[in-house]
């Protein structure tokens, strides 16, 4: 047999063994599934390039979390889509928003057995399907702000346990966590998108909510994907004003940015699993190019791996249905 004193394939034998001594295990806990609720009544429209994902309205949408959170989903993440949009995203704000209204049917029912966080951006909203308001032909940081606040102040008082802003504008996570101090809303989270590149996966995403940009792109407020050091200075602006939890998106192209995070705080790092990752799964699954179950499981557990303690997916469903994760 040779004369290696250490072999390490020992460890790599069998099925049981190799669980035995895994180092990085999915934590079920820390899955987050998203969800996108539009206005109406009786609405449930698959997302033609996200399979098995719908726009919902709220009636319905409540339907589903009921059996999701039948099948174990504790953690939800809502994304709004409203009828009206106009310059100033008017239709994100107040207590008649469609997320928000969801939001408070949902904690009405389920209180604090269900963890609700919302995203925070006006992408959706506005008529030109930019993050921010537009003033003179740019996207105007400043300007945007208040309106950002308002729309996390409005979740917040609909019962949102934790609000996501995702729109990259320079100190948005400080003014929300101002108006959130002032109005005695110190317990809502925040979930900083802190690293958010200016991805092509989000494809599917913009399909799902309709807010692609009429004009340009997001690459003047979005990070620059060839940029790593960067996420660190975000990292720290976003710390020092008061996010709870930090995020990058994506996850799998990003997992240097993820493990940069775990090495640079303590605070809880997330990752978000985005639709183009989601929907490359399906499609490859579709045409009997990959395993999906063994797929997802290598993605979600290369996202913990590289150190990321939540994970917001849309594949938690399928995987608490299949019985893919204890």
């Amino acid at each position: 047999m040779g004369d290696l004193m250490y072999r390490p394939r020992r460890l790599r034998r069998n099925q049981v063994i190799r669980d035995m001594v895994a180092e990085t295990k999915i934590k079920r806990d820390g899955l987050i599934q998203g969800y996108f609720v539009t206005e109406g009544k009786g609405v449930r429209q698959e997302i033609e390039s996200m399979p098995g994902i719908y726009r919902e309205s709220p009636d319905m949408i409540s339907k589903t979390i009921d059996e999701d959170f039948r099948l174990g989903i504790r953690r939800i993440m809502l994304f709004g889509i409203p009828e009206h949009k106009d310059a100033m995203a008017s239709s994100a704000l107040g207590a008649d928003s469609v997320a928000t209204r969801t939001v408070k049917m949902l904690k009405d029912t389920y209180g604090d057995d269900l963890f609700v966080t919302a995203d925070v951006c006006l992408c959706a909203y506005t008529d030109s399907g930019h993050c921010g308001v537009i003033y003179n032909d740019m996207v105007d940081n400043d300007k945007t702000l208040p309106i950002l606040a308002d729309m996390a102040l409005a979740l917040a008082k609909a019962g949102c346990d934790c609000v996501g802003p995702s729109d990259m504008m320079d100190g948005r996570v400080g003014r929300i966590r101002e108006i959130l101090e002032a109005n005695d809303y110190a317990n809502t989270l925040i979930m900083a998108y802190t690293a958010k590149y200016a991805s092509t996966y989000y494809g599917p995403f913009r399909d799902a909510c309709h807010s692609a940009p009429g004009k340009g792109d997001r690459k003047g407020y979005q990070m620059d994907w060839h940029n790593r050091n960067e996420a660190s200075r975000e990292l720290a602006l976003d710390i020092e004003e008061g996010a709870d939890i930090v995020m990058v998106k994506p996850a799998l192209a990003y997992l240097d940015i993820i493990s940069d995070f775990r090495a640079q705080t303590d605070l809880p790092v997330a990752a978000y699993n985005v639709s183009g990752e989601y929907s490359m799964v399906k499609l490859m699954a579709r045409e009997k190019i990959v395993d999906e179950k063994t797929m997802v499981l290598e993605n979600l557990t290369a996202i913990t791996r590289a150190g990321a303690d939540i994970i917001i997916t849309y594949h938690l469903r399928d995987m608490l249905k299949g019985g893919w994760i204890g």
